[in-house]
């Protein structure tokens, strides 16, 4: 399956969540569009495939984690990091309220939009953490998630503190995910291995190995 256009990626993410999720989605669109025009949050270019390159790209990541272990509330927080404009981390937060979400930002103006959201949207399971992920005092995750945070070993890196064996790491890494795990360490490429995207079919989310199968 391939989700090229605007309404199957509605109904794509749509189809993650309950009534409540769907009305959250639609208001966070709103939001992310309105702020857009005050900083620069999303490409201009990317505003008109907002649920293609945005929210059902955040919402397939749910592809690779094992719903059982959610069921009833997650064994731990799934993180996100540098989560910026809100994908993917905000989203999942919508979609998966008995998931305890935290979102990681630096950059002061987007912390304030994240915030902004959070407590616009009612989102009681979503934090924002607005400093360096390096600053954080350290606390285990059941997932982390990064779009456009750092190259894959500088990001295991700074996320060690953060994780444990069976932490499960989702990175949507565009066209680059193929090279960008070929040129890892061969203990990395161990770990990990590249799914495919469903928004693109040029792009690739680098998975860890435990991962949903």
């Amino acid at each position: 399956m391939m989700i090229s256009d605007e309404s199957s990626a509605r109904a794509y993410t749509q189809g993650w969540g309950d009534k409540v999720a769907r009305e959250r989605l639609e208001r966070f669109a709103r939001l992310l569009l309105e702020e857009n025009q005050r900083q620069n949050l999303i490409s201009k270019a990317s505003e008109e495939q907002l649920w293609v390159r945005h929210f059902a790209d955040s919402a397939q990541l749910l592809e690779h984690v094992p719903r059982e272990t959610y069921a009833n509330g997650a064994p731990g927080p799934w993180v996100d990091l540098g989560t910026g404009a809100g994908p993917p981390g905000l989203v999942i937060a919508i979609l998966r309220p008995q998931i305890q979400t935290v979102l990681v930002e630096s950059r002061g103006r987007r912390v304030e939009f994240l915030q902004h959201c959070v407590e616009e949207l009612g989102l009681t399971n979503c934090v924002v953490k607005g400093d360096r992920l390096e600053r954080l005092e350290p606390f285990k995750s059941w997932v982390i998630s990064a779009r456009a945070f750092a190259p894959l070993e500088k990001l295991l890196r700074l996320s060690a503190p953060f994780s444990t064996k069976t932490t499960i790491y989702l990175l949507p890494k565009g066209r680059s995910a193929a090279q960008e795990l070929n040129q890892a360490k061969p203990l990395v490429r161990r770990m990990f291995h590249v799914e495919q995207s469903l928004t693109d079919a040029e792009a690739g989310i680098i998975v860890s190995k435990s991962a949903k199968k």
